[in-house]
Formats: structure tokens, sequence, C-alpha cells
């Protein structure tokens, strides 16, 4: 698995402004086909083409569609690159969406089969 170095960023909390939406849990890990094809990691790539789930981590006061902690199904390439941070919880990657193009709200965390099913 290919990592991207980012500096970590200590917070005590996050306030977006507006509507803006904020994700962590957004997953570029490498997938198996269920035929066997490997599907390299592909963050910033052009061969990751396709919609992402990721977990709301915090909302601006005007965001009424999602609320935190739902997962998010996002359009392609509508994120904003990662900035590394710790908070209470730990550490994470967080990055902004496009409040537009959020596809789909759960409440539960969302199996990513997009092309294929995950080998494990």
């Amino acid at each position: 698995m290919a990592t991207v170095n980012y500096a970590t960023i200590k917070f005590k909390s996050i306030k977006p402004i507006h509507d803006t939406v904020v994700v962590c849990d957004m997953d570029f890990e490498e997938r198996i086909t269920s035929s066997g094809i490997v599907i390299p990691y592909d963050d910033m790539k052009s061969s990751g083409i396709r919609p992402r789930w990721a977990r709301v981590y915090a909302i601006g006061p005007a965001q009424t569609t999602v609320k935190v902690g739902q997962y998010v199904l996002v359009s392609h390439g509508r994120w904003t690159r990662g900035l590394r941070i710790e908070d209470e919880t730990g550490e994470k990657v967080i990055r902004k969406v496009d409040p537009n193009d959020i596809l789909a709200v759960s409440d539960e965390r969302v199996e990513d089969l997009t092309m294929s099913d995950k080998v494990l």
C-alpha cells in the first residue's frame, strides 16, 4: 500500500462554516475483485474514478441535510485532499466534500461494493 505523508495538526475542535461538510474514513485502499484482479491504492489517481463513502466528521451551522456520524456517498472527485489531524479520539485524515455532490446518506457504515466485492 502506498502511503501519503501528511503533517499532523492537533485540534481540540473544528467548527466548519456555512453548509460545509467535513468527512473522515474515506477508503482508498487496495481492493481485489472477486475474480482476483488487484485494484491498487488509488488516492489522487484517475484509476480510482468512482463515488466514495465517508463518515461525517463535522458540519457547518447551515447544513441541514446530514448529521455528524452519518455516512455519505460522495460523487467522484468532489472532495479536497486530506488533512491529517489529531483530536481527542486519535489521528485521522479529514476532507471537505461538496454538499451538492452527496448522493446518499446512511446512519450505518456501508460496505463499498462499487465495481467489485472487496476480498479481505
